[in-house]
């Protein structure tokens, strides 16, 4: 192997994880009936929904990088 092949093998690997896990349920019956309230009030379910979403759902994006 010459040094170029070898170098290709060093290069570190950068990656993205999307962690999604329901929140507890007190938590998640607030954003529940947030939302639903929200759609019985006439609002737009484009925001509604995605807000009571965030609001049930605990979500976290890493960053990652690994030496290969």
């Amino acid at each position: 192997m010459n040094r170029a092949q070898l170098e290709c093998f060093m290069v570190p690997r950068v990656g993205v994880t999307a962690d999604i896990h329901p929140r507890e349920l007190p938590i998640a019956l607030i954003g529940t009936a947030g939302g639903t309230f929200a759609l019985w009030a006439d609002a737009p379910a484009r925001i509604a929904i995605p807000t009571a979403l965030l609001i049930i759902f605990n979500i976290r994006i890493r960053r990652w990088r690994r030496r290969s």
